[in-house]
């Protein structure tokens, strides 16, 4: 897969690759190759978006916005109202995960603006598009579970999510305690995404994409006072709730969706047999970039169609990160070819039967990461 360069903040330069002498490997790798483009070409599909996700997206953006909506223009009960938030984190998680997600890899749509629109629907969730695409497009998927490199996967708090990271004695209660962290996950990123811009402004991203640092701060601070404006600010205007019950509501609603999010993203890498890998001291993985994909991803409920749908097919994770520029929409069929091919080179893909089992093997996970 060649050489793939992180710059560190202290100016020190290092790169991996993804390289292997398994003749099996390679292999392997053209076979899947050949079997995908042929599903395509012999069913005559294109690899990207059609109706369904704008239908979705339509879908998905009104759970969020409509309950909005109702609660700036009806006067209800407290009650009524806490159901409103708790609703509008369902589908501020939907948004995130089943229309943004695949836009800001480029699946979404054939057309380049159309999913430039939809990724830039990341602002509903009160977060950074670049932040997003360069953590999880490029640092993510590039080098999964690779700790020091897949920010996915970095301690986040008091949570320790590698089996490489430095282990301190609350670990140990940690998978009591992580699914409430995991609430914070849209809430922190209105703070956090100005410390993690800087950070890849000092790595030089920015400027590798010819973006002018100044002008991101400054993108990224209207973005988020309009965006408090609109979720804070007109309910403090049009509503008779208190500006305590508000705030309470706001956090209420990201939790829900931070919540949802997390989890799911976890339970595709942070789970038993989901390896974790580290190079060489030459800055080499001893695997081809494909297999490594194979080794650190896991997918999980394929039968679950709803669970399917509302999660942008992310519980087809193996795929996902093997064609991430490829809409979900294919992620079932698409996993049938990759585990198949897998069997055919003597390989097994990472799977948990049903939600269940991959919520409970994330656990153990966190058990054993916590000791």
């Amino acid at each position: 897969m060649g050489f793939f360069w992180f710059h560190s903040i202290k100016n020190k330069m290092r790169t991996i690759k993804f390289t292997s002498d398994d003749a099996n490997q390679k292999q392997f790798a053209i076979a899947l190759k050949n079997n995908v483009n042929h599903y395509f070409k012999d069913n005559g599909f294109s690899k990207k978006g059609d109706y369904k996700m704008f239908l979705k997206a339509i879908i998905m953006l009104s759970l969020y916005l409509v309950p909005f909506i109702l609660l700036l223009t009806i006067p209800m009960h407290i009650f009524f109202a806490f159901l409103i938030v708790i609703i509008m984190g369902i589908g501020e998680a939907g948004v995130g995960m089943s229309v943004m997600h695949d836009a800001a890899h480029g699946s979404f749509s054939k057309k380049n603006w159309l999913n430039q629109v939809f990724s830039s629907t990341i602002f509903l969730l009160g977060t950074n598009e670049l932040n997003w695409k360069i953590q999880h497009n490029y640092f993510h998927h590039m080098f999964t579970n690779i700790y020091g490199y897949d920010e996915d996967i970095e301690t986040a708090v008091v949570i320790r999510l590698s089996e490489h990271a430095p282990l301190k004695k609350y670990h140990q209660f940690q998978y009591l305690y992580a699914f409430l962290l995991y609430g914070l996950l849209t809430l922190s990123k209105l703070v956090t995404d100005f410390g993690q811009l800087m950070r890849y402004n000092k790595l030089g991203i920015t400027k590798e994409r010819n973006l002018n640092p100044f002008n991101q701060y400054l993108k990224m601070i209207i973005a988020k006072m309009i965006y408090l404006f609109i979720i804070i600010g007109l309910p403090l205007m049009l509503t008779d709730f208190t500006w305590w019950q508000i705030l309470v509501g706001f956090v209420i609603m990201h939790v829900t969706a931070g919540m949802i999010m997390s989890t799911i993203f976890q339970m595709a890498h942070v789970v038993k047999g989901a390896q974790q890998p580290l190079p060489d001291s030459d800055g080499k993985i001893n695997n081809e970039w494909g297999f490594h994909q194979l080794l650190t991803t896991s997918n999980f409920a394929k039968n679950n169609k709803f669970l399917c749908w509302y999660i942008g097919g992310l519980n087809f994770q193996i795929v996902h990160h093997l064609y991430p520029n490829v809409c979900h929409l294919h992620y079932p069929a698409i996993s049938n070819i990759v585990e198949q091919t897998a069997i055919d080179f003597g390989y097994a893909c990472n799977i948990n039967p049903t939600f269940t089992d991959a919520l409970f093997s994330h656990i153990t996970r966190l058990k054993e990461l916590g000791k």
